[in-house]
Formats: C-alpha cells, structure tokens, sequence
C-alpha cells in the first residue's frame, strides 16, 4: 500500500465558516438593507438602461430624416446582424417608427406635391406600398430570426444546468470517498474548473446551481480528511484571485460611468463566486472589504438614477406645457395661404422646441410624444385640406375667367356697338364676381381680358365722330368754370362765400358733358389745379377735397362704363392691399401686446399705423360704393 501524507480533518467551526463563505445573496451576506437593495435593483434596471440606450440612438436617429427607406435600410441592417446582437427593443421600435411615419406620408405628400400630375401621385403610392411590403418581411425575419435564436439559448441553458449538475454529483461523489483524497484532488480541481466553464443557464435555477456548488466543495474542503498541504495551496491561490478582484473594484469606485462600472461590478461578483474559500481567518475580513467596496459603486448608481429621474419630471412637465401649447392653437378659422404659413412657423417653433428637450420617463414620453404627434398631424392634414380646396376653386375661377376673356376677345372686333356693348358690360360685371385665380396667371387674362374691352369701347368711340362739336362747346364750357375757379382767390374775400361759389362751379362742371379726348387729361389737370388753389387759399380739409376730386373724376368718364370699370378694379386691388397690411399690422399688435414688456413706442406706432389704414380702406369703400351707383 501507498504512504499518504498525514490528513488533517478540519473542525466543525471550519465546516460553518466555509460554507458561509461567499453568500448567495446580499440578505445572507449581511450587507446593510440600502446596499441590497441597490444590488436587487440591478436585475430589474438593467432592462432600462438598455431601453435608455436604445431611446438615445432614437433621439440621434430624429435628427437625421427620417424616411421609409432609411427605416427599410436599418431594418435590413440588423438582419445581417447575429441574432445575439439584435435585441427585440430595437425590432419593436423600428416597428413603431415605420407605423407613425406610415400614418402622415400620405398627408404630407399631397401638401409637397402641389401640382403634381395624378400619374405621379399614384407612382409615389406604388412606392410607398412596396416600401411598406418590403418593410414587414424584413421586421418578419427579424422576428424568426430572434425567435429561432431565443429557442437556441433556452436549450443550450438546459444542456448547461444539466452539466452543471452532473459536476456537481460527481464532486459529491469524490467527497464521499475519504480514503483517495490526494488521487481524487487533481480532479476535484478540475471539476471546478469545468463548472466556471459551463455557459449561462436559467435565472430561475442560477443561485440554486450555485449554492449546491458551493455546498460540495465546502462538503470536500472542510467535510473531508484534506491533505493540509493542498488545502493551504488552494486557500492561497484563492486569495490571491480575491486580492485582484478587490484591486479592480477599488479602481470602479472613481469610474465616471457609473452604469459601465456597475455592470463590471456584476461580472466581478460572478468571478468572486467562483472562486472556492480562503483561509478562516482572513474570510471575514477579504468578504467585508469586497461587500463595503461594492456598496459604494451601488450607492453611486442608486444616485445616478434618482436624479435622472428628477431630468425626466423636468421634461415630462416641459412636454406637457408643449402639448397643452400646441393643443391650444386656433386654426379653424384660417382662410388665406399667408394666415396658414404664419401658423406652420408657429408650428415649426414649437416642434424645435420639443426636440431640445431630453427624454421623461419611458411610459409617460411614450404618451407624450404620441399626444403631441396626434396635434401636429391634426395640423398638418387640416393645411392639406384646405390647400387641396384652394386649389379647386382657384382652378375652378381659372377656367372661367378663361371663358369670359376668350368671350370678350371674339367680340371685340363686333360693329354692333350697343348690343356688343352691352354684352361686353354684363362680361366685366361676371368678371368681378369670379374670386382670385392662381397668381402666375392673373395679371395675363386681366390684361388680355382688359384690352379686348378697351379695343372694342375705343373702336366704338371713333365711330361717334358726331360727338365732336358737343364735345368741342363742352370744352369751351369747362375752361369758363376754371376762369371762373381762379377768380375766386382774387375776389372773393369770405371763406363761407368761397365755399358756395366752389360748391356751386363743382356742380356745374359735372353737369358739363365729355371734352374731346385729345383735351380731356389736360383739361382735368387745369380744373383739379383750379380746385386746389381754392382748397389752399382757404385751407379746406384735404380728405374732403380728395372725395371732390374723386368724384369729378368719376363725373368726368361717366356714362364710359370701360373706364368705370377699370377704375372699379384698381380701387379693388388697393382695398385689398390696404386690408392685408392692416391684418398684418393687427397681429402683429396682438402679438406685442402679449410678449412685449419694453414697447410702448412701438405699441403707438402701429395704433397710428392701423388707424390710418382704416381710414384709407374706409375711403376706398366709399369710392367703390359711388362708382357702383354710376355703373
């Protein structure tokens, strides 16, 4: 028989002692409750701060544009990937991008294609569409894929707790048997060695592998007749591995990444649980310094996410105010293409806004950003509509006035001056009551439409050669009037006087007929200069001298209801001038009337400025209004 070394059996106080080295858990470690609870929360956080990492590379992708195809791209991308590196938060969130972005193509395409023919709409649908098609089958593998490789692991974790459990037997067995312990301790070694070396297996059964692990070798260490050569050679070697996992935590404590070192901190507690025990007089003292080392990386943690919370309350009540801001817009009563685009940059500022804005909590900026994306496409498909039935009446008007300068020009060579006349009369009249056409065709069928009516009214004009001696007395009677206006300012002495007598010459210059054409501007220029010597000598009101004006002027061609009509339209295009400015000063009012704290001079100038423009446009009313009495 072979001489054996002589065997040491270790005493009961060494059995506890070893199997009380290395706890499972923090609870039987004895770490005090804020440190354990802090490593129990890991399990549950660490699903978060990988879903933080993938709302942070969502964040970096909004910045880019975001497209169907770069989703179609990036979902094909991950397919080339392994399945191990392809997480399910990222197929989920592909998904949902693809779905809200899917919702408003349509919308927005229809606003950007402003006239666009149909056959490229239905080009840019057919693409959507296999987009769209191309898109599912790529997330569908994605799934398979995941779903094959999730199936994968779950029986490769199967076949890892059951190698794991047969070193444990096995471990078992060599503790049993007493009377080879220094043939059996080589392979006891490297059963060890072997169960660090087996993969993952289910959660569920990973601190209960481990305990019986730990259990058999405490059972052969301390249980067994151990050759106390070895045992202090393995207490030592140990030790030693302990010592180095201490050194790496303390180097963890100054970590800036506080998530990168508590996810190291994780793999070093494996690591320490797989080293077997030390010597009994140094495992209290190496346990305490890795527990209180650790404690402090879990209360750096536990701080890194308080206050991460209190930045997602932060964002969540900023986001709310956005949403409630947005929500808050009236733009049901929108009527022009100006008043639509000064509500879009209302719109635009508030979306930048939300993009400078970090993450709130995963569940509420969910929601947040759904509410706020639901009043945008609201906005936005509103916009649509109304372009879209802008853009049919103004087609619809198009054609018409089409219709009336095409009518206009096929007269206007006609020699039935009355019957003609009056058709070419009731033509404008139509004309006025059709509404605006697209601006790059406006001023072409005004000027087409105006000068076939000018050339026929003129054509009829020449062929009243009778007209001519009526029109010559005319003449001579309206430069008597102007004699008569200049003597006023020499001889008369009283203001009321000078009134009635201008009053008076006023009315008789409207009563005098039509002056040859050739005369009739120079003719009018002498009596407007006669008036305003008057109006000047006697400082009359200039509003009520630009109405008498006016109103010669209108007595001057009435009865020529081409020029009526001309005049009609241009006091209508300054009217409408006049209005717009108005309306821009308005809000602009509205808008330092709100915001502004330093203004005032401001304030005053526009108050000036508005209540000027009222009085034009009320001036250029009452200048159609008499018109339309003579037409």
């Amino acid at each position: 028989m072979d001489m054996q070394e002589p065997i040491l059996t270790p005493t009961e106080g060494e059995k506890e002692q070893t199997l009380n080295e290395a706890p499972a858990t923090a609870a039987d470690a004895g770490i005090d409750n804020e440190a354990a609870e802090a490593d129990a929360k890991a399990e549950v956080e660490s699903e978060e701060i990988m879903s933080e990492g993938f709302e942070e590379e969502s964040d970096a992708q909004e910045k880019r544009e975001i497209t169907a195809e770069t989703l179609l791209a990036d979902a094909l991308a991950l397919l080339e990937k392994d399945a191990a590196d392809v997480s399910t938060d990222e197929i989920r969130r592909l998904r949902q991008h693809f779905s809200m972005l899917h919702k408003t193509v349509k919308p927005e395409a229809a606003e950007e294609g402003e006239g666009d023919d149909a056959a490229s709409a239905e080009e840019s649908e057919a693409q959507v569409d296999e987009t769209t098609a191309r898109f599912d089958e790529a997330i569908e593998k994605l799934r398979a894929k995941k779903a094959a490789w999730a199936a994968e692991q779950e029986a490769l974790k199967a076949a890892n707790l059951e190698r794991k459990n047969a070193i444990i037997e096995e471990i078992i067995a060599l503790a049993d048997d007493t009377d080879n312990v220094n043939r059996t301790f080589p392979r006891y070694r490297e059963l060890q060695d072997e169960f660090n070396a087996v993969g993952d297996v289910d959660p569920t059964q990973e601190t209960a592998v481990w305990k019986r692990f730990q259990e058999a070798r405490e059972r052969y260490s301390d249980n067994l007749k151990i050759n106390k050569e070895l045992r202090d050679y393995d207490f030592k070697k140990n030790l030693a591995d302990k010592e180095a996992l201490l050194a790496e935590v303390a180097t963890l404590i100054g970590e800036e990444d506080i998530i990168g070192a508590y996810r190291r901190l994780q793999e070093l507690h494996n690591r320490w649980r797989q080293i077997g025990p030390v010597a009994k007089e140094l495992r209290d003292d190496i346990w305490n310094r890795f527990r209180e080392a650790s404690a402090e990386i879990n209360k750096r943690y536990q701080a890194f996410f308080e206050a991460r919370k209190a930045r997602e309350a932060e964002n969540e009540a900023a986001k709310t105010v956005l949403c409630l801001q947005i929500e808050g817009l009236d733009y049901s009563g929108l009527r022009t293409f100006a008043a639509w685009e000064e509500m879009t940059k209302k719109i635009q500022g508030i979306q930048e806004d939300w993009r400078k804005l970090g993450f709130a909590s995963k569940k509420m900026n969910r929601q947040l950003f759904a509410r706020f994306r639901q009043s945008c496409d609201a906005f936005f498909a509103a916009k649509s509509e109304f372009f879209r039935k802008t853009r049919e009446e103004l087609s619809a008007n198009l054609g018409r006035k089409q219709q009336l300068v095409e009518q206009a020009e096929a007269l206007k060579e006609s020699t039935d001056w009355r019957k003609t006349g009056d058709l070419l009369i009731e033509l404008q009249k139509e004309w006025k009551t059709v509404g605006p056409v697209p601006k790059k065709y406006s001023d072409e069928l005004w000027a087409r439409f105006s000068s076939a009516c000018d050339y026929f009214f003129e054509q009829r004009k020449k062929s009243n050669s009778g007209q001519r001696q009526t029109e010559a007395a005319n003449l001579r009677a309206k430069r008597e009037v102007i004699g008569m206006l200049s003597a006023i300012v020499s001889e008369a002495a009283d203001k009321e006087a000078a009134l009635a007598e201008l009053h008076k010459l006023q009315d008789r210059w409207k009563e005098i007929g039509h002056v040859p054409f050739r005369e009739k501007e120079k003719i009018y220029e002498a009596y407007r200069a006669a008036v305003d010597a008057v109006r000047d000598h006697f400082a009359i009101a200039e509003s009520k001298a630009r109405r008498e004006r006016f109103e010669a002027s209108v007595a001057e061609i009435e009865g020529d209801d081409n020029k009526l009509f001309r005049e009609r339209e241009r006091l209508l295009r300054a009217l409408e001038g006049r209005r717009a400015d108005l309306r821009t000063y308005e809000n602009n009012f509205g808008f330092l009337s709100a915001k502004s704290k330093s203004g005032d001079t401001l304030l005053r100038d526009l108050e000036r400025r508005i209540e000027r423009l009222k009085a034009d446009i009320a001036e250029l009313e009452d200048k159609i209004k008499l018109i339309d009495t003579k037409l």
